[in-house]
């Protein structure tokens, strides 16, 4: 079902299958946006540890947390950017900051600038990825936003496992640097051509808040200091959702500095590395179709904890099978992805089933603030554990942590905008 009004450049609908050419171009711009931080996932930590001799957990993974504090700052100013500016000009905007990212990696002669390129990253990760999210879920209306978030998080993730495979590949036939990172001039080159072509969703927005059932509350500010304390802490759903995707970011941001270190001391080369890192994210991208599509359908939150609960059995089965370092890495990969998948879309869709069309911008701008500082933290924690007790009791402590998590959102998040 779609809805339907006019507006200068002729009818705005709302739907999937009324608007499949720009949500298509949209799809194709995230594969380029995943692409872009693939590059990192194999071989960044590696070249820290054996290109430039850090020594030091923390500072191995300091890109990981430069990225992953300015991901998720750019992911909250997003959603107030929108206010002032149309999502079209903030996607552009994105790549435009991105361009000097694979060149830097390619060539960077000192650390400092590898961290310097993960704020670049961050800065285009967090305008380009919360664009086309954005404005596939501006384009299908309430019905599928399940599907369309699904859609989008299957586009970057399988884009970020594919480049990851590569990379590890080119890797061991090239070395660390320059050639497998220079991939990422194809992306950018792609994204920002897609993103000057694609139109801007703003009369979508427009019909749904006019069509929507139910009138902003009394008194409901959507100011982005209101909004961003309703969905980190008030609103019991929201509240649920923001610890979650934390939680799940904090695992992605933790096995994307600790698991080659782990694997390769532990006897694997750099191309089954590449495999473990490249089979997770795949798995995370492929599975967001149908669990977002099944999210519609069955509800957000039997996803979320079950996904939660299944990303702890992959920490497990890595330190379990350790012995035979191969099978540890592709079962916990399988189980971690598999999880993730559950858990993205659903976590995406929960926030926007609960927000109100007048500030779900910006909740889903708090939401993604709080996912994406996961990654940050999960570096944090992993550096800290990993230099303390070692590689091994990182991998047990995420294991606990997303554990508890999966209870809290079995607690807190509710499948209805009752949790006010």
């Amino acid at each position: 079902m779609s809805a339907t009004t006019e507006s200068a450049a002729g009818p705005v609908r709302l739907g999937l299958r009324e608007n499949w050419l720009q949500f298509t171009l949209l799809v194709i711009v995230n594969v380029c946006v995943g692409g872009l931080v693939g590059l990192e996932r194999t071989t960044v930590p590696l070249i820290g540890a054996r290109t430039f001799g850090l020594t030091n957990d923390l500072a191995v993974f300091s890109f990981i947390i430069a990225f992953g504090l300015t991901k998720a700052l750019t992911n909250l100013a997003a959603g107030a950017l929108t206010a002032r500016f149309r999502r079209k000009q903030l996607l552009v905007t994105g790549w435009l900051i991105g361009i000097p990212v694979p060149f830097a990696l390619a060539w960077a002669p000192s650390w400092g600038w590898i961290v310097a390129a993960n704020v670049l990253l961050g800065l285009n990760q967090g305008l380009t990825w919360s664009m086309t999210v954005n404005m596939k879920i501006d384009l299908v209306g309430p019905a599928r936003r399940g599907l369309a978030t699904g859609l989008n998080e299957a586009a970057g993730y399988t884009a970020v496992g594919t480049t990851a495979l590569v990379t590890g590949y080119l890797a061991t036939a090239y070395g660390l640097r320059p050639v497998p990172e220079l991939i990422g001039v194809v992306f950018v080159a792609a994204g920002l051509g897609l993103a000057l072509i694609v139109r801007d969703t703003a009369a979508h927005v427009a019909l749904e808040l006019s069509r929507h059932t139910k009138p902003l509350a009394s008194g409901e500010s959507t100011a982005l200091a209101a909004t961003f304390a309703r969905t980190s802490w008030h609103h019991r759903s929201l509240r649920g959702a923001s610890q979650a995707g934390l939680v799940n970011n904090l695992n992605d941001g933790l096995t994307w500095g600790v698991f080659p270190l782990l694997f390769t001391d532990h006897g694997l080369g750099l191309a089954a590395v590449g495999l473990v890192k490249g089979l997770y994210p795949i798995l995370w991208g492929l599975g967001q179709i149908p669990t977002g599509h099944l999210s519609d359908r069955v509800g957000r939150k039997p996803l979320i904890v079950a996904g939660m609960l299944t990303q702890a059995v992959g920490f497990v089965l890595a330190l379990v099978l350790l012995d035979t370092p191969l099978l540890a890495g592709v079962l916990s990969a399988v189980a971690l992805g598999l999880g993730t998948a559950m858990v993205y879309p659903s976590l995406i869709a929960s926030v926007s089933d609960h927000a109100h069309p007048a500030w779900r911008t910006g909740a889903l701008g708090t939401y993604r603030f709080w996912r994406d500082i996961g990654y940050a933290v999960g570096a944090l924690v992993a550096g800290v554990l990993a230099d303390t007790l070692g590689l091994n009791a990182t991998v047990v402590a995420a294991a606990a942590l997303t554990a508890g998590s999966g209870l809290l959102a079995a607690r807190w998040i509710s499948e209805h905008d009752g949790g006010r």
